[in-house]
C-alpha cells in the first residue's frame, strides 16, 4: 500500500496566501489574510501546507492548503496561544488527519505556542426551517438536540472522535444559548446555489412574506452603504447592543475591517442600509470571499419595527448574494434554545424564515504544545474568567 506524501508547514506570503484563495470557493471570511489586519491584538501568519509530490524532483514541494493562525501572547510569558478560527480548511476527510496536523502543530510549538486552537469549518447536523418551526411550537421540546436532525454527517462526527485519539479535546467556551468565547457553535444557512429568485421567496415563511410586503408599502428602500456611512452605522450597531445586551465594537473596529477587507478585493465587504424618511432604520454588513458570504453584525431601530426594515434589509442582500452567484448565504450565530423564555428565540425565527437551515458544527478543539502547553493552558482559562 502506496503511503501518503509527507506533508510540512511554513510561513507563507500574503500573496501566496491570497492566490490560493481561488482554489477553495469554501474558505471562511476568518481565514483569509486580510482578516489578520482586522484583529491588530492578535500576530497574524499566513501557513502552507506542502507535499512534496515527486520526492528530489525539479518542481519542488506543491503547496496543498493554506491558513491563517492568529497569535495572542499569555500575559507575562513569552508564550502564546495559536488559533485558527474555522480553519483550517485542509482535508478532513483525510483518515490521517495526523499528517496534516502534526506539522501545523510543530511549527506554531516552534513559533512559541503554547496551545493551539482550531475550528474544522464543518457541519455536524442540521434542521430544515419546517423542523425548527415545529420544534418551537412544541412546548415539550426544548432544544434543537430535542428533535430529530434532518441531515447527520457521519463523517464529521467521526473527525471529532479522530480528533479525541490524537489527544485534542473539544473547547469548553459558551453556554446553553451556544454563545461564548471563540466561534458560535450553532448558525443558520441559507442555500441559494441552484434557485431562483422566486425559489427563494417561496421558501420564506409566511410571516416574512406578510413583513416584506409591509416593508414595501411603506417604503421602505435599501441601498449600498460606504465608508461614509459607518459612524450612524456604528450608533445603530451601539443601541442595538445596549438593547440586546451584548458588547459593542467600538467604530474604529468596523472602520479597519472596511480598509482591511476592501483592500484586496473592492467588493470583499459591503455596508447595506435600510431607510424610510431618508432616516437609517436598519444596516448590516456583508462578507463575501469565494461562494459563501457573512451576514455580520446587524442593526436595527426597534422605534420602526412595524415597518419591518430587517426582513426589507435581509432580502435585498440575499437578493444580491444569489445574483453574484453565491451558493451559500450564512447568517451565523443562532441559539439553540427553542423555549420562549430565551431572549434570542426571536432571532432564530428571523433567520430560519428565510428558509435558512440550522445547523451545529463540529466546534473548536485545542491541544496543549510543549511541555508547559497542560499548565499554561489552565492557567490560560483562569486568567480568561477573571477579565
Amino acid at each position: 500500500m502506496t503511503r501518503p506524501p509527507t506533508l510540512s508547514v511554513r510561513g507563507i506570503a500574503r500573496a501566496e496566501h491570497l492566490a490560493h484563495l481561488t482554489l477553495y470557493p469554501e474558505v471562511s471570511h476568518l481565514q483569509i489574510p486580510e482578516w489578520g489586519g482586522v484583529k491588530p491584538d492578535w500576530e497574524a501568519e499566513s501557513v502552507g501546507w506542502f507535499e512534496e509530490r515527486e520526492p528530489g524532483g525539479a518542481a519542488g514541494p506543491v503547496m496543498v492548503a493554506a491558513g491563517l493562525v492568529l497569535y495572542r501572547s499569555m500575559p507575562g510569558t513569552r508564550r502564546s496561544l495559536a488559533y485558527l478560527p474555522d480553519g483550517p480548511s485542509i482535508d478532513w476527510r483525510d483518515r490521517r488527519l495526523e499528517r496534516w496536523l502534526e506539522p501545523l502543530i510543530a511549527h506554531v510549538e516552534a513559533r512559541g505556542a503554547f496551545s493551539l486552537r482550531i475550528g474544522p469549518p464543518l457541519v455536524v447536523r442540521h434542521w430544515e426551517p419546517a423542523t425548527v418551526a415545529e420544534g418551537i411550537a412544541d412546548s415539550g421540546v426544548r432544544h434543537l438536540h430535542g428533535m430529530a436532525a434532518d441531515h447527520i454527517d457521519g463523517t464529521a462526527l467521526e473527525v471529532g472522535e479522530r480528533l479525541r485519539r490524537l489527544g485534542w479535546r473539544p473547547c469548553a467556551d459558551g453556554d446553553e444559548t451556544g454563545f461564548g468565547v471563540g466561534q458560535p457553535r450553532f448558525g443558520c444557512h441559507v442555500p441559494l446555489a441552484g434557485r431562483s429568485a422566486r425559489e427563494v421567496r417561496e421558501g420564506l415563511a409566511p410571516h416574512w412574506r406578510q413583513a416584506l410586503d409591509a416593508s414595501d408599502e411603506a417604503g421602505v428602500r435599501v441601498s449600498w452603504g460606504t465608508a461614509a456611512d459607518l459612524p450612524e452605522f456604528h450608533q445603530l450597531y451601539a443601541a442595538t447592543a445596549v438593547r440586546d445586551g451584548f458588547k459593542a465594537r467600538p467604530a474604529a473596529y468596523f472602520h479597519r475591517m472596511w480598509q482591511e477587507l476592501n483592500a484586496e478585493d473592492g467588493d470583499r465587504l459591503r455596508l447595506y442600509i435600510a431607510e424610510h424618511d431618508a432616516e437609517m432604520l436598519s444596516a448590516a454588513l456583508m462578507i463575501s470571499v469565494g461562494s459563501r458570504v457573512w451576514h455580520s453584525y446587524a442593526a436595527s431601530d426597534p422605534r420602526a419595527r412595524e415597518l419591518r426594515p430587517s426582513n426589507a434589509l435581509l432580502w435585498r442582500m440575499l437578493g444580491d448574494a444569489r445574483a453574484a452567484g453565491a451558493g451559500t448565504y450564512d447568517l451565523r450565530s443562532v441559539s439553540p434554545l427553542l423555549t420562549e423564555d430565551n431572549r434570542l428565540l426571536g432571532r432564530l425565527r428571523f433567520k430560519t424564515g428565510t428558509g435558512g437551515r440550522a445547523v451545529e458544527y463540529l466546534g473548536e478543539w485545542e491541544l496543549p504544545v510543549g511541555p508547559q502547553g497542560k499548565v499554561l493552558q489552565r492557567a490560560l482559562g483562569v486568567y480568561l474568567g477573571r477579565r
